[in-house]
């Protein structure tokens, strides 16, 4: 396990072993015996969902990715130690404290540790932990973005830039309905992060198939996305690459009906004067109250299916 992880980081430019980061053994076997590995973030255990909830849908999540062929390595920080893998009682345990964790960052993961704090992980922190662990493909639901409204709050996900500097492949249903789209692409085209439809040329609008914009290029087959990844980490570009994975059509939401929820939320918001890392939680709580809980729902199933998908590459990736 110490070669492959050293021969990991030299790979990706990091030279020793990172003294916070623990493996669980199950991942550690799969990395070490090119197995295929599946980062998931979270977040669900701590907002959105009472205990004992939580813990089963992320449960239920690992296991979709299981029944899928692949191993899932859910992230967390637990008393300052960065966990690439949870153990079922971990996963207990942060389901219980969940309105005492902190929701970790790229920024947060320093204090959280010196502090020896438990945490979740965003997207952008999930990729962190994966990138250290040697994780190449990340599952999550939608990812942050370019918040509407930020050429004047310039409030943009930490996930694009994460994106940007971090080799992981990301599966999911495009931004969360809470941001602008247009934007976001705008923004992943200038940190040159491609943006791939699986099985569509349009960007997926989460709780819908589509807004209007065009992804960079369409893949139908699990094999391309594994190999158009598999080049760009050989040819050393060492940035992220998002495939998009549209909702099903038989959980999918009236356009009309998501943007009056969204705009509702946003107003909300200004009127509360929310900011910063506590507005995404805020949104999303809101819209799952206006939509009388389809968009908490359909959120779920999402991860589900881009779990799926993930774990899919994945065995695609380990064959190359």
């Amino acid at each position: 396990m110490l070669k492959f992880l050293l021969k990991q980081r030299r790979k990706i430019g990091v030279i020793k072993m990172n003294k916070y980061l623990d493996i669980a053994p199950e991942v550690g076997e799969a990395l070490e015996n090119r197995r295929p590995v599946v980062a998931l973030e979270t977040t669900v255990l701590s907002h959105g969902l009472p205990y004992p909830d939580n813990v089963e849908i992320l449960k239920n999540i690992e296991n979709t990715v299981r029944e899928n062929g692949a191993v899932p390595a859910a992230m967390a920080v637990i008393g300052g130690r960065l966990k690439c893998g949870l153990t079922e009682e971990e996963i207990e345990y942060l389901g219980r404290k969940k309105d005492e964790l902190i929701k970790c960052s790229r920024r947060d993961i320093p204090a959280v540790i010196s502090r020896k704090l438990d945490g979740v992980t965003t997207a952008a922190a999930t990729m962190i932990i994966a990138n250290l662990a040697g994780v190449r493909i990340f599952a999550t639901s939608g990812i942050g973005g370019v918040h509407r409204g930020a050429e004047i709050t310039m409030d943009i996900s930490a996930d694009l830039e994460e994106l940007a500097r971090t080799p992981i492949l990301v599966v999911c249903t495009g931004v969360k309905a809470i941001l602008d789209p247009g934007m976001t692409l705008e923004y992943l085209e200038t940190k040159g992060v491609p943006v791939i439809g699986y099985g569509t040329d349009e960007f997926p609008a989460f709780f819908t198939k589509q807004r209007g914009f065009r992804v960079d290029y369409r893949m139908d087959t699990l094999k391309e996305l594994a190999e158009t990844f598999d080049a760009q980490r050989k040819c050393g570009l060492y940035n992220g690459m998002l495939v998009t994975n549209p909702i099903p059509e038989e959980i999918s939401l009236d356009h009309a009906a998501v943007d009056q929820a969204v705009d509702r939320a946003v107003e909300e918001a200004r009127q509360a004067g929310i900011h910063g890392k506590e507005i995404t939680p805020f949104l999303l709580e809101r819209i799952n109250r206006f939509t009388g809980g389809k968009s908490l729902d359909i959120s779920v199933k999402l991860i589900y299916n881009n779990g799926k998908v993930a774990a899919q590459i994945a065995s695609q990736l380990c064959k190359l």
